[in-house]
C-alpha cells in the first residue's frame, strides 16, 4: 500500500478530471488517488473510474465542505501517512503538489499550503493580478487573517494542500461554515500543529467557469470574514 493518498473533490468536472488524474499519474506515479465526487450530473465519477481513480460518490450534492472532509476522513481511515488535496478543474500543478509533500515529509512542517500571493524560493512577490472587488475581498481577508491568526496568511481559501498524518483528525472534521479552507487553518492554529504558506504558481482551470464568480467570490470572502470573526469572539470568551 501506499503511504500516501491524493483526492479531488471534484462536482461537475467530467471535462477537465481525466487530465488531472493523468498528470497525478505521471508527477505522483507511487501516490494512491481518490475522487469524492459531489453529487454530480455529468460523467465525472465514470471518468475517474475509467482513468484508475478509486470513486467515493454521494447520492447528492452536498457541498464542498462535505467532499474536502469526507477526502480527509477516508485517508485517515485508511491510515495514510500523508495526504495531498488538489481541485479537479486543473488549476493546480502537480509539481507543486509533489513540492508540498516533499516538504511535509522532511518534518518542515505538518500542513503545506500553496499559495498564489506569498514570493519566495524564485517566486516573485505579484505573480497573480487579481480582479478589483477580488483584490478588495483579498485585502479584507488578510487583515481577518492576521487578527485571528497574529501572523500574516495569504491565500487562506487555497485548495492545494499537502498534510501529514497528524494532522487528518482535525482535517477530516465536519465544517460547518461556507469557508472550510480557513475553518481548517483556524482548528490547526488552535492545536498548535505547524502550518507553511508555500509560494506556488497555478493556472487557469482546464475547462468550464469558476464556480466562485461573481457574486459568490464576493460571498466566500464574506463568509470567511465572518468564520474569522466568530473565532476571534470565541476566543475572547474562554
Amino acid at each position: 500500500m501506499a503511504d500516501t493518498l491524493v483526492f479531488l473533490p471534484a462536482w461537475n468536472e467530467e471535462d477537465s478530471v481525466a487530465v488531472v488524474l493523468g498528470e497525478l499519474r505521471a508527477g505522483l506515479p507511487d501516490a494512491d488517488v481518490l475522487v469524492v465526487d459531489d453529487g454530480s450530473s455529468d460523467r465525472t465519477a465514470a471518468v475517474a473510474r475509467e482513468h484508475g481513480a478509486d470513486v467515493v460518490c454521494f447520492g447528492e450534492n452536498r457541498g464542498v465542505r462535505a467532499a474536502i472532509a469526507e477526502g480527509y476522513r477516508q485517508a485517515l481511515e485508511r491510515g495514510y501517512a500523508y495526504v495531498g488535496r488538489v481541485d479537479a478543474d486543473g488549476q493546480h500543478p502537480v509539481a507543486e503538489l509533489r513540492r508540498l509533500l516533499e516538504l511535509v515529509r522532511s518534518g518542515g512542517c505538518d500542513v503545506a499550503i500553496g499559495s498564489r500571493f506569498v514570493s519566495g524560493d524564485g517566486y516573485s512577490a505579484y505573480r497573480y493580478a487579481p480582479s478589483g472587488p477580488r483584490r478588495v475581498g483579498t485585502a479584507l481577508l488578510r487583515r481577518a487573517m492576521r487578527l485571528a491568526l497574529g501572523r500574516p496568511f495569504a491565500d487562506a481559501t487555497s485548495g492545494l494542500v499537502a498534510a501529514s498524518a497528524r494532522a487528518l483528525p482535525l482535517l477530516a472534521q465536519r465544517y460547518t461554515s461556507g469557508a472550510p479552507e480557513v475553518e481548517a487553518l483556524l482548528r490547526l492554529h488552535e492545536a498548535g500543529l505547524r502550518v507553511a504558506e508555500v509560494p506556488v504558481d497555478m493556472r487557469e482551470r482546464a475547462s468550464g467557469e469558476s464556480k466562485l464568480r461573481g457574486s459568490k467570490a464576493v460571498e466566500l470572502v464574506l463568509t470567511a470574514a465572518g468564520t474569522l470573526l466568530l473565532f476571534r469572539l470565541a476566543r475572547r470568551r474562554r
